[in-house]
């Protein structure tokens, strides 16, 4: 469970974030929208510890992010994983090395655990078969060409589960996309916003999605949250979102349909 209790966050004279409560329960999927310069990322920070917190707190799975020294925070972030956007992997590195950074930075180096991890996150994401059908090899060959691609030779959505499963490396409890489907086509978006409500479902996994992409909220979400001039504007189900009596939102909801519907 995470818990965001009345939490402040300025920088000098600008109010970032006022007295933002919410709950997130476990394996639950939550949205967090709102306009450019919302306090998104902001709040995103605050919750895995990247900032600290003017007042208030943030607790995750029992703890309070900000009374955590170095060492507790290091073990509890073990417990999560991040997709970046526009997934943020090594030009230099390929599909495997990108997907075991972390492992091999927290000091694993051998190379039958590093591979039996990559095999099965990507299998989870799709870019490999299931690992329990292989038959005649084809899982082994299909694992041989993946391994060693770069990311200049894959799609954008190919590129995106690389970084998803980066993510899953670990097992972690909570996952946290920042605007996840930025930059794709509609269909790789809808492929993206499948597994990650599939992987919520299937690991048990809490997920938090920072994004502009309504469609996605609509798709994937238990519950959104819209931020707006550092307040909660609303919380509540997409459903409830969508029918909320709101000038705010509404304004919102119109400013994406044009977006969507625009021609360049």
């Amino acid at each position: 469970m995470i818990e965001v209790v009345n939490l402040h966050k300025s920088f000098g004279e600008k109010v970032v974030l006022s007295g933002i409560n919410f709950t997130i329960k476990n394996g639950e999927t939550f949205c967090i929208i709102g306009k450019s310069g919302c306090g998104k990322s902001v709040l995103l920070k605050n919750i895995v510890g990247l900032l600290e917190p003017d007042s208030g707190y943030v607790r995750v799975g029992g703890q309070i992010i900000n009374e955590l020294n170095q060492n507790k925070l290091f073990e509890l972030r073990k417990t999560m994983g991040f997709v970046f956007q526009g997934s943020a992997l090594f030009d230099s590195y390929n599909v495997f090395e990108n997907v075991t950074v972390g492992l091999y930075e927290h000091g694993i180096r051998d190379i039958e655990t590093l591979e039996k991890e990559a095999k099965t996150v990507l299998s989870a994401v799709g870019l490999l078969p299931d690992m329990n059908g292989n038959t005649n090899g084809y899982f082994d060959k299909e694992w041989k060409i993946l391994k060693e691609k770069k990311p200049s030779d894959l799609s954008g959505g190919m590129r995106k589960r690389v970084g998803v499963a980066r993510a899953l490396v670990g097992s972690p409890k909570y996952i946290f996309y920042d605007e996840p489907t930025t930059g794709l086509d509609p269909v790789t978006s809808e492929q993206i916003d499948a597994l990650i409500a599939n992987l919520a479902s299937k690991f048990n996994i809490t997920s938090i999605v920072i994004t502009h992409d309504m469609f996605s909220v609509y798709s994937i979400a238990d519950r959104v949250a819209m931020l707006n001039d550092g307040n909660l504007q609303f919380i509540g189900t997409p459903q409830e979102f969508k029918i909320k009596n709101d000038p705010v939102i509404e304004e919102f909801l119109e400013r994406f349909t044009k977006s969507d519907t625009s021609v360049s």
